[in-house]
């Protein structure tokens, strides 16, 4: 399970950059992790140097921005966050599946982990422009959530348990605009079901 109260800083990745070959190259985790995420952090550091926002844990920090509407503080906070929390929604394997508990959850609220795949697919494949798609959990229910740019669930009441980056940054070096079949292999070679396991708790 992630700790969502994180520092301001660039997490480690929980994998080598060649891991997710080959549904993500090391090329493309490289640009995305090393020049878009670090980028996010750097900015975020120095926006934040000297104002209120300075010393807070970053979750709070994207409540509190948005709420402020301190729109570069929040993009690049929320932005932060999100991929520390997508890096985390990955793992190499090769034929893992949904069990136990999650298993459990996505027969009931999709009729099946078959039909969750294609709802989560079609979500994710017609989000317009750069954004992402999440599974959540709210209200005692799971459900698909796409958010556009930086957004996040952290806005509302749903609890993020897996998402999906789908901004361009994310495949176009191994896919260019075949975002389906990126959509395709995150789900069926990358997707951690043992993560959205863990954070459904």
């Amino acid at each position: 399970m992630l700790d969502t109260q994180t520092r301001i800083e660039l997490p480690k990745l929980p994998y080598a950059e060649n891991a997710l070959e080959p549904v993500i190259s090391a090329r493309t985790l490289s640009f995305h992790y090393g020049k878009h995420h670090a980028g996010y952090v750097a900015n975020l550091t120095k926006l934040i140097e000297g104002s209120a926002f300075a010393g807070l844990a970053l979750e709070e920090i994207v409540r509190r921005a948005h709420a402020e509407k301190a729109t570069p503080v929040f993009n690049n906070a929320a932005q932060a966050w999100n991929h520390t929390f997508y890096w985390h929604s990955m793992k190499p394997q090769d034929d893992a599946a949904p069990k136990g508990k999650l298993k459990a959850a996505l027969e009931r609220d999709f009729g099946s982990v078959d039909d969750f795949k294609t709802q989560f697919a079609k979500a994710a494949t017609a989000q317009f422009g750069s954004g992402w798609t999440w599974l959540v959990a709210e209200q005692g229910k799971l459900a698909i959530k796409a958010t556009a740019n930086a957004d996040t669930p952290l806005l509302g009441s749903a609890k993020p348990l897996l998402v999906i980056d789908v901004w361009e940054h994310a495949y176009y070096l191994d896919y260019q605009n075949k975002r389906p079949d990126y959509v395709a292999g995150w789900i069926e070679k990358l997707a951690n079901w043992d993560f959205a396991e863990a954070n459904l708790g």
